[in-house]
C-alpha cells in the first residue's frame, strides 16, 4: 500500500513540474522527480542565500537527525563556503555549493528549498521551487508585494506542496499557549492588539557606484528585480531600505508581531489601513520609514497597530518588541521570547509564564535558535506525516499583506479602504499599481 501510494506521488509531481518548467529549469526530466520523502525517509534540503539568516537556518536544518543539507546557493562565493565549513564541523556530510540555486532544483536529491534571500526573491524563487516539485520554507516576509502572495497561494494549491513560513512565534510553545488562553477569554474579548519594533540602526550614509566585487553575482542577486547600478552601501543588509529590492523595517520585523495580532484577534484583512511616518533620522540613502506607526481597523469592530522605530531603541512596554492584547477584562502581553503576562483592567499582573529560553530580538541572523527548530520540525513533520503547518502559505499571505499594506498607504500618503473578503485597495487607482511591482524582462514571476 506504501509502496503504490509513493508511485502515486512521484508520477503526479513529475507529471505537474515538468509541463509547468518550461524553459526556467533547463536539463529537467521525469526522473528528476522520482525522490518524494516518505515517513521514514531522510529529507534532502537546499539552502538559498546563507550571508546571514540563511546561514543560521541551515545550521539549525542540519541539526535534524533526519534531514541531509545537500547543497548551498549563495551569489556571494565566500558566505557559501563559509556555510559548507560550519556544516561540515557539525559531524555531517559538506554540502556542495551550487552558486545559481536554479541549478540545485535541477537536482533530483533535495525534498525542499529553504528560501532566505533578499526580499525581492522570497515568492520567485518559492514559486521555481514549487514547479520543481520541491516544498519550501520561506523566510518573512513571503513576498515583496501583494500580488507575488496571491501567486504562493495559487501554486500551492495547484502542486500540491508545503509552503511553511518562517515567522516561528507561531510554533513557540508558551505563546500558543498564551494565544490559546486569549482565545478562551482570559481577558474578555480582545478588541485592540498593539504591536512594536525598536532599535538603533545607524546612518547608511550616501552610497558610491563601483565596480562589482569578483566575490559577488550582481546579476544573480537582483534577479527579477529592474536593474540598479552596484553602491558601496547596498549589500549585505542595507537593500531592506531600498524599495526597488526591500520592504522596510514593516516587513523585516513587523510581519512577526502584526502576524500575532491577527492571530489572536482572530482577524484576516482589514477594511481600513492608514500610515504616519518617514525618513527621519538621517539624511542619507535609506529610502523606507525609519519611524512608521501602522493602524488597520477590521470588520468585527477590532484594530491593531505597529510602531516601528528603526532609530530609536527605546524599549516600549519594557521591551524592544512585542504585542498587547486589549480586552474588555484586561490585557496580555507577549514580547519577544516565549512569554507572556495577563494583566487585569487596573494593571496589576494576575499570571506569568516565562522561559528560560534566550532570545535576542536585534539579532538579524539568529534570534531565536533555541526555537526555531520547533518551527523547523514542524515543517519536516507536515512533509513526512502529514501533520498541520503552523504556518501555511495562506496564513502567512494574509499576515505579510497587512503591512504590505501599511506601506502602501505610506507611500501614497492616503487611507486605503480595503474589500474584507481579500485585502483588495478599493477606489484609489494611485494604490492599486503598488499591489505589484516592475520586473526585469523576462524574471517576471508565474505560477
Amino acid at each position: 500500500m506504501r509502496h503504490n501510494r509513493r508511485s502515486f506521488i512521484r508520477k503526479a509531481a513529475a507529471g505537474a513540474a515538468a509541463v509547468s518548467l518550461g524553459g526556467i529549469l533547463p536539463g529537467f526530466d521525469a526522473r528528476s522527480y522520482s525522490r518524494i520523502a516518505g515517513a521514514n525517509e531522510r529529507i534532502g534540503i537546499s539552502v538559498m542565500g546563507v550571508n546571514s539568516r540563511g546561514l543560521a537556518l541551515a545550521r539549525s536544518f542540519a541539526r535534524q537527525k533526519d534531514v541531509d543539507v545537500i547543497f548551498i546557493s549563495d551569489v556571494d562565493s565566500r558566505a557559501a563556503s563559509k556555510c559548507c565549513d560550519t556544516i561540515e564541523k557539525l559531524g555531517v556530510k559538506r554540502p556542495e555549493a551550487r552558486p545559481d540555486f536554479r541549478k540545485s532544483l535541477e537536482s533530483e536529491d533535495p525534498d525542499a528549498l529553504v528560501v532566505a534571500a533578499p526580499d525581492h526573491w522570497h515568492a520567485p524563487a518559492a514559486l521555481m521551487a514549487l514547479k520543481a516539485g520541491k516544498h519550501v520554507y520561506l523566510e518573512k516576509p513571503c513576498s515583496h508585494n501583494p500580488a507575488e502572495g496571491e501567486l504562493l497561494v495559487e501554486a500551492v494549491k495547484k502542486y500540491r506542496k508545503i509552503v511553511q513560513m518562517g515567522n516561528q512565534r507561531r510554533s513557540f510553545p508558551r505563546v500558543i499557549q498564551g494565544i490559546g488562553e486569549l482565545k478562551a477569554g482570559i481577558i474578555g474579548r480582545p478588541y485592540f492588539a498593539k504591536t512594536w519594533y525598536t532599535n538603533n540602526r545607524a546612518s547608511i550614509g550616501r552610497g558610491k557606484e563601483i565596480p562589482v566585487p569578483s566575490w559577488l553575482d550582481y546579476e544573480l542577486w537582483q534577479g527579477p528585480a529592474p536593474r540598479r547600478p552596484f553602491r558601496d552601501n547596498l549589500i549585505h543588509y542595507n537593500w531592506h531600505w531600498f524599495w526597488n529590492w526591500g520592504t522596510g523595517e514593516a516587513l523585516n520585523n513587523g510581519t512577526h508581531f502584526a502576524d500575532i495580532a491577527r492571530w489572536g484577534l482572530g482577524v484576516d484583512y482589514p477594511v481600513r489601513v492608514s500610515s504616519a511616518g518617514g525618513r527621519y533620522r538621517y539624511d542619507d540613502d535609506w529610502e523606507t520609514p525609519d519611524t512608521q506607526v501602522i493602524t488597520l481597523e477590521f470588520g468585527n469592530n477590532t484594530a491593531m497597530s505597529w510602531e516601528g522605530l528603526s532609530c530609536n531603541g527605546r524599549p516600549v512596554e519594557g521591551s524592544t518588541v512585542g504585542v498587547i492584547f486589549s480586552g474588555e477584562g484586561g490585557a496580555i502581553q507577549i514580547n519577544g521570547g516565549d512569554e507572556y503576562f495577563v494583566y487585569d483592567l487596573k494593571g496589576k499582573l494576575v499570571k506569568e509564564v516565562s522561559s528560560k529560553t534566550d532570545i535576542d530580538s536585534r539579532n538579524t541572523s539568529d534570534p531565536s535558535a533555541g526555537l526555531d527548530s520547533v518551527h523547523i520540525r514542524n515543517f519536516l513533520d507536515a512533509i513526512k506525516t502529514g501533520a498541520q503547518l503552523r504556518s501555511d502559505i495562506e496564513s502567512g499571505h494574509k499576515s505579510t499583506l497587512l503591512v504590505q499594506l501599511g506601506n502602501i498607504a505610506q507611500r501614497t500618503g492616503a487611507t486605503l479602504e480595503t474589500d474584507p473578503s481579500d485585502g483588495h485597495i478599493l477606489k484609489n487607482k494611485k494604490a492599486q499599481k503598488l499591489w505589484t511591482r516592475d520586473y526585469e524582462p523576462g524574471w517576471k514571476p508565474t505560477v
